[in-house]
């Protein structure tokens, strides 16, 4: 299964979405003209889930009304399982059930991949599985969120993985050689951090105010070498061998060119991949992972 290196993520297109998101969910013709765009620049597949609002629906109609479906491939999810406490007849029912939901909105006969959507359902992976043999979907995967499960995607035979990786996100770096290793496909999203590496400073919550030292320095890594923090966040990523696709969403289509343009130039230089590598910090998880943002966000409103 091919996908391409850049691939399209569409939550925004169901959902408002990212702490650097001024614009909310864009209109549905906004939505329609960012699929085009991506067709045209070599962009062949789309991620969404289930749990992006309406997203999926968006999706369908556009590319019926673009006349893509057969030309574009599109990543679901299947939704949480954990604490539903299912038998496996239970659970295959659901996940039979949640792919021809998704494939019913998508308005399309096959899913590119799926992906257990919450990474403590790993053990139903199995059952995903059975859907490649019954043409529902190309390949059965998962999305991470931590590194806790990285030794058994690869005990388990895993070849679809889509995990957080940026400039400031270590966390995934002694996986990325055992996924190399055994013919993993990993799919990365958060290269800008939801916005967090490339938002104006003074837009930063103080609940991440620990980033910005960090950011400085890379901000001035990015000017001596006469690049755009967008550049280096992007570029940095591509220079990992491991990465296969580089998930990124977009508020509008000269976003996606703009991506496009970057990706184009190639991996960083070894040097400056290795400068950027060792001006960060190991940071604790509060900062680079978005899961916790909302509950600092929430606490600080519930105490207001």
């Amino acid at each position: 299964m091919f996908f391409s290196k850049l691939m399209l993520g569409t939550v925004q297109f169901g959902l408002n979405y990212g702490i650097a998101n001024s614009a909310g969910k864009p209109s549905y013709e906004t939505a329609r003209d960012i699929i085009k765009a991506a067709f045209e620049c070599g962009v062949n597949c789309l991620d969404t889930s289930p749990n992006y609002g309406d997203s999926e629906e968006v999706l369908g109609r556009a590319l019926s009304e673009l006349g893509l479906k057969d030309k574009m491939q599109v990543i679901s999810k299947i939704e949480n399982m954990g604490g539903l406490n299912l038998s496996d007849r239970e659970a295959e029912k659901h996940i039979v059930e949640s792919v021809e939901t998704s494939l019913k909105r998508l308005k399309i006969e096959r899913l590119g991949a799926c992906l257990i959507h919450v990474e403590t359902d790993i053990q139903y992976v199995g059952i995903l599985k059975k859907l490649e043999t019954q043409g529902l979907i190309g390949g059965a995967g998962i999305s991470l969120d931590t590194n806790q499960y990285c030794d058994d995607i690869i005990a388990r035979g895993i070849k679809y993985v889509q995990l957080p990786y940026n400039i400031l996100d270590q966390r995934f770096d002694a996986f990325f050689p055992k996924a190399q290793a055994n013919g993993v496909s990993v799919f990365t999203r958060s290269v800008y951090l939801q916005g967090l590496l490339i938002m104006p400073e003074d837009k930063i919550m103080p609940d991440l105010s620990e980033v910005i030292p960090v950011r400085r320095r890379l901000e001035k890594l990015a000017a001596d070498a006469g690049l755009s923090m967008t550049e280096l966040c992007i570029r940095f990523v591509l220079s990992n061998p491991a990465v296969s696709s580089i998930l990124t969403g977009v508020d509008n289509a000269n976003q996606l060119w703009q991506n496009r343009q970057l990706l184009e130039k190639g991996p960083l230089p070894e040097t400056l991949f290795q400068e950027v590598k060792e001006a960060v910090p190991r940071l604790a998880e509060n900062i680079i992972r978005p899961f916790f943002w909302k509950k600092n966000a929430d606490d600080v409103w519930n105490k207001s």
